[in-house]
Order: structure tokens, then C-alpha cells, then sequence
């Protein structure tokens, strides 16, 4: 329930921020199965988000342990399920000798394990960190050693590594597009006698055929704009929506580009504080309200503004069509 929630929330906010949010090769996540999903790392959390909205099965996610240590983040990722796994580099900063515990990722790697054998679908990020290089950075071997792990140690059947490409006209820059593209899967049934270098030039391979790729351009946002001037005679709830939450929308913007210190920085934050603000709005409005009538009617009323808000991040950004896409 909580997973739901949050993914529809993040979900309107990144239609909020992007123009578009295109999605190929969607068939080839299977509905059941084992999965590691191997995604490109270009916007930070960002990735995670989008990755939770397009994929239509639930994420187990992973994500530095370095994050954990923000209470908010740390409980935010207990509720969700997050694994946290640390790095190589994270270790060598916090250690003043230098050294690297090789088994510290040990019981992450059970937990990945435990979830793939029942079956789930488990977002890892190979490249290790996220970075605005224009190629992929050398994958890390941890999802090679956890795939061959859980069919030769734990003889989880059925496992497949799908690559998801995250591409982007342009992370930070509010109104642009988005297009993921999902790769051609690696069978671990059909993989033979590989070894963990040779699986993780595999991976990287189908990878970069997915990645770094030029998404649709933005559309116009003159003929957006002159859109929304009908939409009160078109969708009230559209309108609705616009008005109860894009001065919230924008004051994130404002304070999101003001602690902005790299690229990743914007849509993340962005997003981040525009939940912030849109929950202590509905917070607000619903005692107001209720202070006025009573707390039914609040609570009827603030049903309303998440509606509202849903149907104004989608009308203002027409999907593309098709099979594949979102």
C-alpha cells in the first residue's frame, strides 16, 4: 500500500517536471519471474523514481548506504524496503587506513538473494554512482556475482537481467523529455558456464545498447502554454489541479535551483520539495477546512486536490502512443 502510494505520488511529480516520459521495449519485462534490473545511472534518484513508474511490477530497490544516514531518507528506505549497499569508495573516504571490508555488502547480497527467490524484480544501478559522462562508466561486478549466486548457490530458476536505459533531452531542466528504453534480456537458464568478468561484459554490452540515446525533443511549450488557457473549458479537474498546486510546483523550482550544486540536482530536489510542500498544503487546507464545516467535508475536500493533481500533471503532457510506452 505504501509502495502504491508513494509510486503515484512520484509518478505525478515527475510529469510535473518532465514534458514527456517515453517508454520502449516495455514487453520485455515478463509479468512473473525473477528479475535484476540493470539501469544506467545519469540523474540520481531520480533513476529510481522513474524506474518504480514505468516498470508496471514492484521494485525492490538498492541505493548507497551513505544515504541511510539522513533519518528522514533512512526511514523513508526501511518503509519501502530499500537495500542499502556500500561502496568501495563511501569505504575508503569513512576509513582513515584506507581499507575496504570485502565482506560488507555480505548480508545485502543475502537479502537480494532471499527477495529473487520469491520471484521479485530487484533495481540495481552497475555503473556504481550516478554521473553526466556522455558513455557508461565501468560496471561494478556485483550484479554478475549476485546473478551467478542465485542460480548456482540458491538455484533460483527463471532469472533474467533486463537493461533499462534512462535517457534524458535534458535532467534539470524542467518541461524536457524522457525516454527508457528496456534491452534485450540475459537469460541466467541459458547463460551456460560463464564467468562473473565474462557476465559483466555481457551486461555492459546490452546496456549500452540501450543508453545514451537522444529522446523525442520537448514539445513546443508555446502551444502547451496556449493549451492550458482552455483547460478551464475543457477539464475542470485539470484546472483545479493547476491551481491548487503549480505556485506550489513552482516555489520547489525556486528553492530546488537555489541548492542546485550539480546537474543531478534539480529534477531530484524538485521533486523532493514539491512533496513536501504539497503535503503540508493538504495538511493545512484540510484544518482549515474542517475548522469551517467539519472534518468529513475536510476530508472530502482534500480527496479532491491529489485528483486534481493527477489529471493536470497528465493533460498538460500528452503521452506518447503505442504499446510500449507510458
Amino acid at each position: 500500500m505504501i509502495y502504491r502510494l508513494v509510486r503515484w505520488f512520484t509518478g505525478v511529480a515527475l510529469y510535473w517536471f518532465y514534458s514527456s516520459i517515453e517508454v520502449i521495449g516495455r514487453n520485455r519485462i515478463p509479468a512473473e519471474g525473477p528479475i535484476l534490473l540493470a539501469a544506467s545511472h545519469h540523474n540520481a534518484l531520480v533513476d529510481c523514481l522513474i524506474a518504480g513508474w514505468i516498470v508496471p511490477r514492484r521494485l525492490t530497490i538498492t541505493a548507497k548506504a551513505t544515504l541511510v544516514e539522513n533519518p528522514v531518507i533512512g526511514w523513508l528506505f526501511q518503509l519501502l524496503g530499500v537495500v542499502p549497499l556500500r561502496r568501495v569508495g563511501d569505504e575508503v573516504k569513512r576509513n582513515a587506513a584506507g581499507k575496504v571490508d570485502a565482506t560488507r555488502n555480505t548480508a545485502a547480497f543475502e537479502k537480494i538473494l532471499d527477495i529473487l527467490g520469491k520471484g521479485a524484480t530487484v533495481l540495481i544501478f552497475p555503473e556504481g554512482k550516478s554521473h553526466s559522462e556522455p558513455e557508461l562508466a565501468p560496471l561494478k561486478t556485483g550484479i554478475a556475482r549476485i546473478a551467478l549466486a542465485a542460480r548456482d548457490n540458491r538455484g533460483i530458476r527463471g532469472l533474467r537481467i533486463i537493461p533499462l536505459g534512462l535517457n534524458f533531452e535534458d535532467k534539470g531542466n524542467p518541461g524536457t523529455s524522457v525516454m527508457a528504453e528496456i534491452g534485450e534480456p540475459i537469460s541466467m537458464e541459458t547463460a551456460g558456464d560463464i564467468t562473473v568478468e565474462q557476465l559483466t561484459r555481457q551486461i555492459a554490452e546490452r546496456l549500452s545498447d540501450v543508453s545514451l540515446k537522444t529522446p523525442r525533443p520537448s514539445p513546443d511549450r508555446t502551444a502547451i502554454g496556449r493549451s492550458a488557457m482552455t483547460r478551464p473549458f475543457v477539464s475542470p479537474i485539470a484546472a483545479w489541479g493547476e491551481f491548487t498546486h503549480r505556485y506550489l510546483i513552482n516555489i520547489a523550482r525556486d528553492l530546488a535551483i537555489g541548492r542546485s550544486r550539480n546537474p543531478d540536482d534539480p529534477a531530484m530536489l524538485t521533486i523532493i520539495f514539491s512533496l513536501i510542500l504539497i503535503l503540508v498544503s493538504y495538511a493545512a487546507q484540510f484544518t482549515i477546512v474542517a475548522l469551517m464545516t467539519n472534518k468529513w467535508w475536510a476530508a472530502g475536500y482534500v480527496l479532491t486536490l491529489p485528483l486534481g493533481a493527477y489529471w493536470a500533471a497528465f493533460s498538460n503532457h500528452p503521452r506518447p502512443t503505442g504499446p510500449d510506452t507510458r
